[in-house]
């Protein structure tokens, strides 16, 4: 599909993938890029270089996906939607239901209102979270559902409900399984922060950064501009209807990323092994690494940024944002 003059419509624009998702539609020459975005999570630093490019806007009335009539406002005369606003896992485990009244009522609100609205592609961020434990590895878009936790039960239902309506009208819908996203924008102070923050923070306060077991449980780590890239790759491809991954295929334990971060930044710290509670080993997701085959030879998606690559982009980020050394 032609990017190229269209009006896009991004859910969550103001977030830390959505921002790069914004940007990248700007790079690709989109008519109109709109942002919709409660700044619950979003934040105006993430967009403010975008917002000086005179297509970028947000919406004015406002950006939560529970306000069905602001939303359905804010999808007229737009040719495509990316949605990417949601609640994170651990606030999904926290409040499940408000889990359950913006990561699912919510995504039914955004496909009612594409549907009203004549959207031509809805490009929709569900998550790895949807397969749990891996009982194969690579992971393909066949993996069975064994998610535990309310994040993924959500994405679950989004995707069931984006399948529904593409059956029922017809709707392009194009779903995003995102492996562990990394990089600049990505909160990294707040309590919900992922891992590589948490590290990043504790070796510039010269402490020993921590891991919960003996390191050896494996993901596959994504840096977040090839996430976006991958969200523009699946607007333009000529596949109306489909899920697919969106990682690197590469199996990285805790402990590489950790011994990784060390070396570059020329840290001696030792890491401090300590074990799981009760309550998160019951959930623990110990190994997780997507296939990469489907969404190269369907949407064309392969990624750029190897690890060591992306972890310098966001340390020298972070030493220019004043968070780091």
């Amino acid at each position: 599909m032609q990017i190229r003059g269209k009006n896009i419509l991004v859910i969550g624009g103001a977030g830390f993938i959505g921002s790069f998702v914004v940007a990248e539609l700007l790079k690709e020459g989109a008519g109109k890029v709109i942002i919709y975005d409660n700044f619950a999570r979003g934040k105006h630093e993430n967009i403010a270089e975008s917002l000086k490019d005179e297509r970028c806007t947000i919406f004015p009335l406002g950006g939560e996906v529970r306000d069905t009539d602001v939303l359905d406002e804010a999808m007229k005369g737009v040719d495509y939607v990316f949605h990417l606003a949601a609640m994170w896992l651990l606030h999904c485990k926290d409040f499940p239901r408000t889990a359950f009244d913006v990561n699912i009522a919510g995504t039914f609100n955004v496909l009612e209102a594409c549907v009203r609205n004549n959207i031509k592609k809805l490009i929709y961020s569900s998550s790895a979270s949807v397969y749990g434990d891996a009982v194969e590895v690579p992971m393909s878009e066949e993996h069975p559902f064994n998610n535990k936790n309310f994040y993924g039960a959500t994405k679950i239902a989004g995707e069931a409900m984006c399948t529904a309506y593409n059956d029922r009208y017809g709707l392009s819908v194009i779903g995003l399984r995102y492996m562990n996203v990394y990089g600049p924008g990505q909160d990294q102070h707040a309590v919900y922060s992922g891992v590589v923050p948490i590290m990043l923070n504790k070796i510039d306060a010269n402490e020993s950064p921590t891991i919960n077991g003996d390191g050896s449980q494996a993901y596959d780590f994504i840096y977040v501009e090839d996430v976006a890239k991958s969200n523009v790759a699946a607007l333009k491809s000529d596949t109306k209807f489909g899920y697919y991954n969106v990682g690197t295929g590469v199996q990285t334990t805790i402990k590489t990323l950790c011994d990784t971060i060390l070396k570059l930044k020329s840290s001696a710290l030792k890491v401090n092994y300590k074990p799981y509670s009760a309550d998160d080993a019951r959930a623990l997701v110990k190994n997780r690494i997507g296939s990469t085959q489907k969404a190269e030879s369907e949407i064309g998606f392969k990624y750029q940024y190897g690890l060591e690559e992306g972890l310098m982009r966001l340390i020298e980020w972070r030493k220019k944002a004043g968070i780091g050394k």
